[in-house]
């Protein structure tokens, strides 16, 4: 991710290369006699069941656009970590988009459901697509990359979580009076998804957030430096964390790395997954 100085419109300017992973939530709708927001699985006490929740909002807006009441009951199955820099809370707006659409017959078309996520969030738009983009403005205006093979991925989920607006207050600070480039995408990056490169991947991997998210949360460090010395070709701050991604040569090896960080005591979990994968997905209902 590489990130600028806050500009006029309160936002940060971005070049961030998004590689979505094989972590799911399942966002399932239904008729209701009003809008009602549910969770259940890891960490769903922490998550929003309000009218600010990005799966409420999203189902207010595609039946603001198409003249429909909201009535539906949205009810959030969580595996993504919440407030892990994972863009969790993005994935359920993108998912309760795409099954509202499906469930009143709406006909929306891709763009109109992209305007829809970019209003939503800068993650959202990603979150629909999936697979990898390049996404640059706010990180909503997205450019499909292409990537050419499989790789494999741990991540170690901190205790407790980092407020996103938190960590780029905290990366103004540490650049605060240094020139900080125009953001751009790595081609080094980009070519090593290309090809399905994990080594010339692992070489260019980077998170301009990171040192913000180190500076408030300081103990991340012990958790990439154990991520490390278990074989990971690289580690870094997912997003602006507090999750860690590592990044494994192959199945084997991540799992080598995922019991060294549980036995570490430095995160208080860990999952496996591999990329890329696909953005929200309507599922029929089982059964």
């Amino acid at each position: 991710m590489s990130v600028t100085v806050r500009v006029p419109d309160g936002f940060h300017d971005l070049a961030n290369v998004f590689l979505a992973v094989g972590l799911y939530d399942e966002v399932t709708v239904a008729p209701a006699d009003t809008l009602r927001v549910t969770c259940s699985g890891p960490d769903a006490a922490q998550v929003p069941l309000d009218a600010g929740n990005l799966a409420a909002r999203a189902a207010v807006a595609l039946a603001g656009r198409y003249g429909i009441s909201p009535d539906v009951h949205i009810h959030i199955a969580k595996d993504i970590p919440v407030a892990g820099g994972m863009a969790g809370g993005s994935a359920d707006g993108a998912a309760a988009l795409v099954a509202c659409d499906a469930l009143w017959s709406t006909g929306a078309s891709q763009d109109e459901l992209l305007a829809i996520c970019a209003e939503l969030g800068s993650d959202v738009p990603f979150s629909l697509i999936g697979g990898a983009a390049l996404g640059v403005g706010r990180g909503e205006q997205l450019t499909p990359i292409e990537v050419g093979g499989t790789f494999h991925w741990v991540f170690a989920v901190a205790d407790g979580g980092l407020s996103t607006p938190a960590v780029y207050a905290e990366f103004d600070r540490l650049t605060a009076g240094t020139r900080v480039p125009e953001p751009t995408a790595s081609p080094a990056l980009l070519t090593a998804l290309r090809k399905g490169d994990t080594a010339a991947l692992a070489g260019a991997l980077g998170n301009d957030l990171q040192a913000a998210a180190l500076s408030l949360r300081p103990s991340l460090a012990d958790t990439l430096a154990v991520g490390t010395a278990a074989g990971a070709l690289a580690a870094l701050v997912s997003g602006s964390g507090p999750t860690t991604a590592f990044l494994a040569a192959d199945a084997d090896t991540a799992r080598e790395i995922g019991d060294a960080l549980l036995a570490s005591g430095t995160c208080r979990g860990v999952r496996v997954a591999v990329s890329p994968a696909p953005g929200a997905t309507v599922r029929e209902p089982r059964g």
